[in-house]
């Protein structure tokens, strides 16, 4: 084990021993299984709202069916029958290239690191990453799917068609949220367990699972790139052939490109989102533990390394953590304080949000104070040498993730809710016409992003000035830790959004599209939160990766001139402006 290779070379330390009686393995592991078991539970739930008589009825005559409840189940058959097409064909392409870029990196790895066993173990691990979040693409989409038609029949009922109809549509996204996060942390720790049979090195064997990142990540270029436009595309072509050329109503069912529209909600914000905040998550943990096993020169006695498997599972006990502290508040949802009229929707939401960040604050502390040494050494790429960590830090650095993340979160909903000025002013320019409104939208846009700038700008110096390039990603862990809450809010979006279409599309009474409307109000602004959560993240994890390759090119003893960035030099000016344009250039 890797506790008695630690014994060898020179005795267990203080902080091993007295954490013995607390194993980071037998954390991880039932979290993420309770996770799986939770998600199951979840679709039970879903299951008992019947859809049709569940036969196929309804499927080839649409407009033979005399009530809505009949013709619902045609249109949602075809829906379900479009995202698995789409899944197919966009997987079909994505493996294809999963499969010669995983044989690029394992060449290029073999000749550089002069290991084949090296080379061979990161393909595999790229190979494993991109599978994993290829698999809770399709189970999100699947799940999406099932659950839209369901939302709208739950909706049909006066009584109580707030409370079910949004009690199906969450617990549809809790699905993809709780089956994405339980999946992601089970299958790395999987594959650090197999590896520590292979690699006795701490550096070599993290090195090697980094290509589990980048296997998520490869998948969400996919998914967010090729989804978005299919999505943008599918919604703006039905409304240009129905609103503009035919002159009909949204979601209309005399607009065959409707179907195209509700699928492509799912496309987007379901296997796209989703595919996103694995790649963001995985890179995140994989960069902690690379710069956490990395070697500390003069200090390697006070490195995580030294201190055992435990204080390197750091990361991962978070986010396994995360999981059960998400899984506790989203009963408050479905449970305790529920949704009873319209303004309970986006209530209940927000505090999904909020109960979720601050209960992982104490968790947190917890897990630092119980896996991590006293002080600990970590390589800085500030400047020679190393800094010193303790507890207290790790946590301010996740602390300052998760809270950064909830305001990112916040500000987006009063820049996307139409309960709040914003959105009320764009409505009112409306009435001057379709230029004010875009101009006016675009304004409001640049506007919103001041405020989340300036919390990645405090979060990245706080953990930068605490722990160096490791506090950035723990700052990056610490806003994904509640992924499984951001998750289900997401996949509440587009969920919704079919549900008010299905409702339209079936001709239901005003009244339960009405009550559909209103989720998919809030739906629409839930989707923007995890965009939010998407992007700051995403800002945290490149720093944090590139901090990983730096930290790595110094332990290797790597000329010190490509250990840092000089601004001022010519080469670097210049590509810094060419970076600076590259997404303009991809949008």
């Amino acid at each position: 084990s890797f506790g008695s290779s630690s014994s060898s070379r020179g005795g267990l330390s203080a902080h091993t021993r007295a954490a013995m009686t607390f194993s980071a393995d037998a954390l991880i592991v039932p979290c993420c299984i309770v996770g799986i078991l939770f998600a199951c539970y979840q679709f039970t739930l879903i299951r008992q709202v019947k859809v049709g008589d569940g036969s196929m009825a309804g499927k080839d005559s649409l407009e033979a069916q005399e009530t809505p409840e009949g013709r619902i189940v045609g249109i949602y058959i075809r829906i379900m029958e479009g995202a698995m097409t789409f899944l197919r064909e966009e997987y079909t392409i994505c493996a294809v290239f999963c499969v010669f870029f995983g044989l690029t990196i394992m060449g290029l790895v073999s000749w550089g690191t002069h290991s084949t066993k090296q080379g061979v173990a990161t393909a595999v691990a790229f190979w494993i990453g991109a599978s994993t979040s290829m698999l809770c693409g399709f189970l999100g989409m699947m799940i999406a799917t099932y659950s839209n038609a369901r939302t709208t029949l739950s909706a049909v009922k006066k009584e109580d068609g707030y409370t079910k109809a949004f009690n199906v549509a969450f617990r549809g996204g809790s699905v993809m949220g709780y089956l994405l996060c339980s999946l992601g942390v089970l299958v790395l720790w999987i594959l650090l367990t197999v590896y520590r049979m292979f690699f006795d090195d701490m550096e070599t064997l993290m090195d090697c699972v980094a290509g589990y990142g980048l296997g998520g990540s490869t998948v969400a270029m996919f998914g967010r790139v090729g989804g978005g436009i299919y999505t943008k595309a599918a919604d703006v072509g039905a409304d240009l052939v129905g609103k503009v050329v035919a002159g009909l109503e949204e979601d209309d069912p005399r607009n065959p490109a409707t179907i195209a529209d509700n699928v492509g909600d799912n496309v987007g914000d379901i296997a796209g989102m989703g595919a996103d905040l694995f790649g963001s998550f995985a890179e995140s943990t994989c960069a902690a533990l690379v710069i956490a096993a990395s070697a500390v020169a003069g200090k390697q006695d006070k490195s995580l390394t030294a201190a055992g498997w435990d204080a390197l599972m750091f990361p991962l006990a978070i986010s396994a953590a995360g999981i059960v502290v998400c899984m506790l508040c989203s009963f408050v949802a479905t449970n305790i304080s529920t949704v009873k009229t319209q303004p309970d929707i986006e209530k209940v939401l927000k505090v999904q949000l909020v109960l979720t960040a601050v209960l992982m604050l104490p968790v947190t502390y917890f897990l630092a104070v119980k896996m991590l040494p006293k002080e600990f050494a970590l390589e800085s790429v500030r400047a020679k040498g190393h800094v010193m960590g303790t507890p207290e830090k790790a946590f301010a650095c996740a602390a300052m993730g998760a809270v950064g993340g909830l305001i990112i979160g916040l500000i987006t909903e009063y820049y996307t809710s139409h309960t709040y000025i914003p959105v009320r002013e764009l409505a009112t320019a409306c009435k001057s016409g379709a230029a004010v409104n875009v101009i006016f939208g675009m304004a409001l846009g640049y506007k919103s992003c001041i405020i989340p700038v300036f919390v990645l700008a405090a979060n990245i110096y706080v953990a930068f000035s605490l722990c160096d390039l490791y506090g950035i990603a723990l700052a990056a862990l610490g806003m994904l830790s509640t992924l499984a809450t951001g998750l289900t809010i997401d996949g509440f979006g587009p969920i919704s959004d079919n549900a008010g279409g299905l409702a339209e599309l079936a001709e239901f009474p005003p009244e339960v599209r009405e009550r559909t409307d209103a989720l998919d109000a809030a739906g629409n602004t839930t989707a923007a939160i995890g965009k939010g959560f998407a992007i700051g993240s995403a800002a945290l994890v490149s720093l944090a990766l590139y901090g990983a390759f730096v930290v790595r090119l110094k332990s290797l003893d790597v000329d010190v001139d490509l250990s840092g960035v000089n601004v001022l030099e010519p080469i670097t000016f210049a590509f810094l402006l060419i970076g600076s344009m590259i997404p303009y250039w991809f949008a």
